[in-house]
């Protein structure tokens, strides 16, 4: 078969698009708003990961006792069967909240976390803007 112009998907379909996309990933769990976010990191239900790059966090500053892995390593350090695991990965029933810079890049991510088994995966809305925007801790990069 001969396609031009357009790439194909796995059934010849023409690819959905990245909005497509993030609909039909957010659909399969529920995202959660700062302050949900904070209270579950504050009481120790959940894990915070921020995946944003170093010049975010270093511009805005970080979340006190949020894991900063970034995205190209997040599969890797958190799946608990991993060998490059981190030591917070400690297994498939870890509920973990994702966040990037404003809740685009965390909806893939949390959904690339569930196709690793964790089902309790997910991501904050509107990211770390969202969480400053709400008022809530954030202190500056430690040099």
């Amino acid at each position: 078969m001969q396609v031009t112009g357009a790439v194909v998907g796995h059934a010849g379909e023409r690819p959905a698009g990245i909005d497509a996309l993030l609909e039909r990933v957010r659909a399969g769990y529920r995202r959660i708003e700062a302050q949900e976010a904070y209270e579950a990191a504050r009481t120790g239900e959940a894990l915070l990961v921020d995946i944003r790059y170093a010049a975010l966090r270093e511009r805005d500053g970080v979340i006190p006792g949020a894991l900063v892995i970034e995205r190209n390593e997040l599969e890797w350090r958190l799946d608990p069967q991993g060998s490059h695991r981190v030591p917070e990965a400690t297994g498939h029933d870890l509920h973990i909240v994702v966040l990037c810079n404003e809740g685009y890049a965390s909806s893939l991510a949390a959904d690339s976390l569930h196709q690793l088994g964790l089902h309790r995966a997910t991501d904050l809305v509107g990211g770390f803007q969202a969480w400053r925007t709400a008022g809530l801790p954030v202190e500056p990069v430690r040099p």
